[in-house]
């Protein structure tokens, strides 16, 4: 790769150090869901057992908010939890191109920097849309290399991009920003051997991108030094990550600030692998065209070949995933239990739930057809081809991703999502209203997540 004039970290800082004015419509309208979003399932998940021991495990005293519970924690511990909350039940946005989840990690570190130093909302808006922008960009300089290299891109790019939200946040220089990035490549982390027995690593990544990007951000402003060449160096980020040190850094830098990717993010529908959820709005379809699935012999989905080796691969292992939060990265799973269940809530997902005899049944009927014209990762499509007993073949497909940019989850559709996680986590409806309220004018104003505490 030929030497570059200038450090890709310089390069980004000062493109963030030059955002002046108000942010697009469309920058501060997603901001906004995410917040809501974000919060909402950190309520879902509060008393969920691995939110539990997130807390037991990084609980130390401070001034910052697990949402949902009453005690105050520090700043790290908050950004840890709610990342980890946030992502937990695998029903948070996606960024199509990468793919990764941007709320789980920016949200909660810079939430955490906002309460350690009493920011103002507009600056939690501005660290938001950078640090989501910055997770997004980060994601197309190499699409797929990361995850192909056995490591989790949501994960790995979160840790810069929330660096990179927290110094927007608390207004650092362009040298402190640098830092902050050069010392966050040492921070990230985040296999994904957790697809192996469906453990709770996962869950976590986000939570530890969040509060690393956090402490990077203060050391660099205390003047703790970080490589510039973080990302494009000999040894820097992505050599380690994607097995690669050349990329498409102009995805990264150019028109950033001009551009801005963050209004494409996708909302889900289904508390599950967002390359999954075409496939199960087909099976919901199909449902309706096959009225018996016993009368189903095979179902062959078409398929883009960087999901099999996390959503299909070993086959038979997908086809009986062992507990719950195997499932949601079980696409024959999903395609069966759409088909018998129809609408797949949080419930779908319980660990009873995925050893349905009659599911587990229609699961080991659906196996998968690389195809080589798929657009994955740049669109996350769906298309299912199940051929009946009487020699039929009753066919559905889905061009894009539902909740997504072309077809987008309302305003009204994010609020009510957030007033069921709520609910389902036991937050009563009229705290929940309040919590609401709070987060719709949080930018406006000083921020008090008071409203947000169990």
């Amino acid at each position: 790769m030929p030497e570059r004039a200038q450090p890709v970290a310089e390069e980004l800082a000062e493109r963030i150090q030059g955002l002046h004015g108000d942010l697009p419509a469309a920058v501060r309208e997603t901001c906004e869901r995410l917040l809501v979003d974000v919060a909402g399932l950190c309520l879902e998940a509060r008393h969920r057992d691995y939110v539990k021991a997130a807390l037991a495990g990084f609980g130390e005293a401070g001034p910052a908010t697990a949402i949902g519970r009453r005690r105050p924690v520090s700043a790290a511990a908050a950004a840890f939890v709610n990342g980890t909350a946030a992502h937990g039940e695998d029903y948070d946005d996606t960024f199509e191109g990468g793919p990764v989840h941007a709320g789980a990690v920016v949200v909660p570190a810079v939430l955490a920097a906002a309460e350690l130093e009493g920011a103002t909302g507009s600056s939690v808006l501005r660290g938001l849309a950078v640090g989501v922008e910055v997770l997004c960009r980060l994601s197309l300089v190499v699409p797929k290399a990361v995850h192909q290299s056995g490591f989790h891109p949501t994960a790995v790019f979160g840790a810069p991009a929330a660096a990179a939200g927290v110094a927007s946040t608390l207004r650092l220089e362009v040298g402190e920003l640098v830092d902050a990035l050069g010392i966050s490549g040492s921070m990230a982390s985040g296999i994904i051997e957790y697809l192996a027995e469906g453990t709770w690593t996962k869950r976590m990544h986000p939570g530890w991108a969040a509060q690393s990007g956090l402490r990077a951000a203060l050391l660099g402003r205390a003047g703790f030094k970080g490589p510039r060449t973080v990302f494009e160096g000999t040894h820097g980020l992505f050599h380690g990550f994607a097995r690669t040190a050349e990329g498409d850094y102009a995805a990264l830098l150019d028109g950033f600030g001009e551009r801005w990717v963050t209004p494409s993010l996708a909302f889900k529908p289904y508390p599950c692998g967002t390359m999954i959820q075409p496939y199960i709005d087909c099976a919901r379809r199909l449902r309706d065209r096959v009225p018996r699935p016993d009368e189903i012999i095979e179902i062959v989905a078409d398929v883009g070949e960087g999901t099999v080796h996390r959503l299909w691969e070993p086959l038979e292992g997908k086809q009986r995933p062992p507990n719950g939060y195997a499932a949601k990265f079980s696409t024959p799973y999903c395609i069966a239990a759409a088909l018998l269940r129809d609408h797949l809530g949080l419930d779908a997902f319980a660990d009873d739930a995925v050893v349905d005899p009659e599911i587990r049944a229609l699961a080991a009927k659906v196996r998968y057809r690389i195809d080589p014209g798929n657009p994955y990762p740049r669109e996350f499509t769906g298309h299912l081809r199940a051929t009946l007993r009487d020699g039929s073949v009753v066919e559905e497909r889905q061009s894009h991703l539902r909740g997504g940019a072309r077809e987008p989850l309302s305003r009204a559709d994010i609020e009510e999502k957030f007033r069921a996680n709520a609910r389902a986590g036991g937050f009563p409806d009229d705290r929940a209203e309040a919590a609401l309220q709070t987060l719709r004018t949080l930018f406006d104003g000083p921020v008090n997540l008071e409203a947000l505490r169990g």
